[in-house]
């Protein structure tokens, strides 16, 4: 039996509630299988971390990841503590570059149980590839001049290397789908960046010709999130419009409680990082309100990742009948416990 060794790193507020809720789900699941073991190693890195060291983690903090299989990460960020660009970039986007966690893919579909936010949700299935390594989160430019003189200058980075890995993930995700891949662009106002990537999306799909596709631009496809998501399947796009897509994708669903995320290294040289989407909620820390479903659905894409699809699937049949029968925190409509929902999964996962 192989052992899967996990680094765990709740982070701020909700996350160190969530995540251990989320381990013992896992460990429930992968014992209920018998075909697999995970050690979880947990690291205390947060925003009260850096109040005591002066940074998010410590120096050899990569060194000591890399020797784990996976990263399982809570929510960062505190900002009574920490201003937020502090503590995003010395630990979440700190590991996310340094470890080539190129791709970042986010789903989001209807639940039965869930009320989602819309009239007539339809049925929705929807996977975004959001490339995660350039695009309009370059670090590329600076400020000038201070005072009414003052220029900020943020340079957009598009390479054909990320562009093409990104449209190809989307192509092969969607082979495994309904066949049927989506482009976010904006070339009508963005007159460089964006027709570079529509050649490349272009490009790599005549490579495809049974499979439909399609270009929108950003802000009609944030709309057509809201009023027809069940038009889409897969959805590439780059670094901003997908973090954009990808919180309508959260709401449309129910709650950004329940979303969530995998940063994929696609070389094999680090390990991959798993997070849900929701923050850090400190409001609500230690009230029983948070909602585990997100960093739960965020361990079985883990799972997936890790080659353990049977242990994966049958996590998210548990989620979803769970929520069917309305056992649900209070922000999807319920009246349960953060501890009552991950007792009554793992009391499903055990039967």
């Amino acid at each position: 039996m192989r052992t899967l060794k996990i680094a765990s790193i709740p982070g701020d507020g909700i996350g160190k509630e969530v995540v251990p809720a989320a381990e013992e789900v896992v460990q429930a699941a992968v014992q209920a299988s018998g075909e697999v073991e995970i050690e979880f190693t947990q690291f205390p890195w947060s925003c009260e971390y850096y109040l005591e060291h002066g940074k998010m983690m410590p120096d050899d903090g990569l060194e000591t990841l890399k020797e784990f299989d996976a990263v399982f990460l809570g929510a960062v960020g505190n900002p009574e503590l920490v201003a937020d660009h502090v503590s995003l970039w010395g630990l979440l986007i700190n590991i996310r570059r340094n470890f080539e966690q190129v791709l970042n893919m986010r789903p989001a579909k209807t639940f039965k149980g869930l009320q989602s936010k819309l009239a007539n949700p339809n049925d929705f299935d929807i996977m975004v590839v959001r490339e995660n390594s350039e695009g309009e989160y370059s670090e590329v430019g600076g400020r000038i001049y201070q005072g009414k003189d003052e220029i900020a200058i943020q340079s957009a980075v598009f390479s054909r290397k990320a562009t093409e890995r990104a449209v190809r993930h989307a192509f092969k995700l969607a082979s495994e789908r309904g066949k049927k891949v989506t482009s976010a662009t904006k070339s009508n106002g963005i007159i460089h960046s964006m027709p570079f990537w529509d050649e490349i999306f272009e490009e790599v799909a005549l490579e495809y010709p049974d499979f439909k596709t399609d270009s929108q631009h950003i802000d009609a496809l944030a709309a057509f999130f809201v009023t027809a998501p069940e038009r889409f399947d897969v959805i590439v796009a780059s670094n901003l419009f997908g973090d954009i897509l990808t919180d309508i994708g959260a709401a449309i669903m129910g709650s950004v409680g329940i979303a969530p995320a995998a940063n994929i290294n696609m070389n094999g040289k680090y390990p991959s990082m798993f997070e849900p989407v929701h923050g850090s909620a400190p409001d609500i820390v230690g009230k029983e309100l948070a909602n585990p479903i997100g960093q739960i659905w965020t361990a079985k894409m883990m799972l997936d990742h890790l080659g353990e699809e049977k242990i994966a699937d049958r996590l998210l049949e548990v989620i979803e009948g769970v929520i069917e029968d309305g056992i649900m925190t209070r922000d999807i409509g319920g009246t349960s416990t953060t501890t009552e929902v991950k007792d009554e999964i793992i009391r499903r996962l055990q039967a």
